[in-house]
């Protein structure tokens, strides 16, 4: 029997609106963790269809809120508060019934709404569990030989495959200067002392046609080196994990103590929650307070594989250009790419408004909080995001799916575009733990967003990137604010990146007196000196850098536009700055 109560109130609320307003009313509906959330939300919606109240509240006992599919938002819902103390939307279920088999637990992995599923992440005892390896520590990665583009075959050492020559569905994570790709192995073929392996597609072609990034070959010093995951001949350390989908059997070797107790969660979404409305009629000012966002996936790899151009976004198709594309205003264009973005937690199309507030996005497949087509306004406060493998926070268009990357971004409805979002006294720590390329931050062809007073740290690659493009053209993007962030521990597995990134033409954007420090160094990076605080990449125009804080003045403006003003950048900046920058 499911339990949604709606408590009025009435003799407490009838006074206080006799004194307030006639015609104003407001209610609440506070539900358990076995009741429906997509019930609550209706029958919030028929109270001010009905007119039984103007200003709904629901609330969420303490306990897991388990979904079979995304938690819809809509037009109709404009005005929502939904909140909740010790709250968690999870789209996982648990997996029991381990038994002992040698060294590892075993368990049949449970069916979910009627189907068999699969899955990329587990988690035991609220700790991410690691999909095996055949590394534990990333310095030991093996590095590749020969990368045949003509023949589509990437050379690596034999013995670094000797482990997986007869496993069904391994696959290799290639490091890639500031991406790393996630590629299906399709067969191996062993000559010598080396091994030559080729994948599967889409990726396949797409890895080896694609010139940017591209892997780095001994010739360059820096061989990329990559690592092999997804074979249950790899398992062999405590803590990692191997499902095998044909027997539906899931095995773990645990860490000290966890033979007892073992609490398990694999995840069967990818989105929780949706907000989604148009251009004409959006989803208004909903807010979202106190929950947790838990316990998704994000499969597109496991069925398509994984080549980014950037930030995580993901090609579709790329090659390169000959002969090169005359671009006036900006340089010549040697190739071209269309993408594709990975699945958030939560996600929002046409929105006026809507805000998240003292939430936590964790435990997480996919990115975290993504606004993504036509929202204005927004804020983001004194959120946390962790434990995400690829982007925390992500807002504005990386082109649209039928516009070639490096073509300049300006719709002519400008609706389209996310404009006035607010990220501020936020927390982001762990997160780009499984797709290396990705950032804490990510803010693509937006307008007026404000990113002030958030911390950024332990992340894989760069911590705020901000534009879109490569080109200098005018585009959509103005007006954008990054003020008084602290990030630090930075660039744990990538380099060409830094602390604060842009692209492209934003006039009226100004980053101050944020503070940047404390790179990490790992030992495989393709260039060890391609690391910057403060990085201006392609095509960045009209934009003031002024007042922030770095250890030094180590900056990179590459092939920027014009309208560039920097002030008063390094160490020499007031002890003030430093005081205050950060969550507070």
């Amino acid at each position: 029997m499911k339990r949604m109560k709606v408590f009025k109130l009435r003799k407490v609320i009838f006074l206080f609106f006799a004194i307030v307003a006639v015609n104003c009313s407001a209610a609440d509906i506070r539900i358990t963790p076995d009741s429906s959330l997509t019930d609550a939300v209706r029958k919030a919606r028929e109270m001010r269809r009905l007119g039984q109240a103007t200003e709904v509240t629901i609330h969420l006992s303490a306990g897991t809120y388990r979904l079979y599919e995304p938690l819809r938002l809509r037009p109709e819902d404009s005005g929502l508060t939904i909140t909740g103390e010790h709250a968690v939307i999870s789209g996982g279920i648990p997996v029991t019934g381990w038994k002992r088999q040698g060294k590892l637990l075993v368990a049949d992995v449970p069916d979910f709404n009627g189907r068999p599923i699969d899955f990329r992440q587990l988690w035991v005892n609220g700790r991410k569990a690691v999909r095996a390896r055949d590394v534990m520590d990333f310095e030991q990665m093996h590095r590749i030989l020969t990368y045949d583009k003509r023949r589509h075959v990437l050379w690596v050492p034999k013995e670094s495959v000797r482990k997986i020559l007869k496993a069904p569905y391994a696959e290799m994570v290639l490091h890639e200067m500031w991406c790393t790709s996630n590629l299906r192995i399709k067969n191996i073929s062993i000559e010598g002392d080396s091994a030559a392996i080729r994948f599967h597609n889409p990726e396949g072609p797409i890895q080896f046609m694609h010139p940017w990034p591209s892997p780095m070959t001994p010739d360059t010093k820096h061989p990329s080196p990559f690592y092999l995951t997804n074979a249950k001949e790899l398992l062999d350390e405590p803590g990692e994990w191997y499902h095998d989908i044909r027997t539906h059997q899931i095995y773990y070797m645990p860490r000290p103590g966890e033979d007892k107790g073992l609490d398990a969660v694999v995840p069967v979404m990818e989105t929780l929650v949706t907000l989604t409305g148009t251009a004409e009629r959006p989803v208004r000012g909903i807010t979202i307070k106190g929950i947790t966002f838990s316990h998704t996936t994000w499969m597109r790899p496991s069925y398509k594989g994984h080549v980014p151009l950037q930030a995580g976004m993901y090609l579709t198709e790329a090659y390169k250009l000959r002969p090169q594309i005359d671009r006036p205003n900006n340089h010549k264009l040697d190739n071209q790419g269309w993408l594709g973005r990975a699945n958030a937690a939560v996600e929002l199309r046409h929105t006026d408004n809507c805000c998240f507030t003292d939430c936590r996005f964790e435990h997480l497949g996919g990115s975290g909080l993504d606004y993504i087509v036509g929202c204005r306004g927004g804020e983001t406060a004194r959120c946390v995001f962790t434990d995400i493998a690829m982007n925390g926070y992500v807002c504005g268009s990386f082109s649209p799916e039928g516009l070639e990357t490096h073509l300049p971004y300006q719709p002519t409805d400008f609706r389209e575009v996310c404009t006035g979002q607010t990220v501020a006294q936020s927390e982001f720590y762990d997160v780009t733990n499984e797709d290396w390329g990705c950032v804490a931050i990510c803010a693509g062809y937006v307008s007026g967003i404000n990113i002030e007073h958030n911390t950024i740290h332990d992340v894989s690659y760069t911590g705020i990137s901000l534009g879109w493009g490569w080109n200098r053209d005018l585009v959509c993007m103005k007006d954008n604010k990054v003020h008084a962030n602290l990030i630090y521990n930075y660039a744990q597995h990538m380099y060409d990146c830094a602390g604060i990134y842009t692209l492209g033409n934003q006039p009226g954007t100004v980053i101050s007196e944020n503070v940047v420090r404390d790179i990490a160094s790992p030992s495989y990076v393709h260039d060890p000196n391609h690391w910057f605080y403060l990085y201006t990449d392609e095509g960045s125009s009209n934009i003031t850098i002024r007042d922030n804080w770095t250890p030094t003045e180590k900056f990179l403006k590459n092939a920027n536009g014009p309208g560039n003003t920097w002030q008063n950048n390094g160490p020499q900046v007031d002890g003030s700055i430093k005081k205050s920058a950060g969550k507070q």
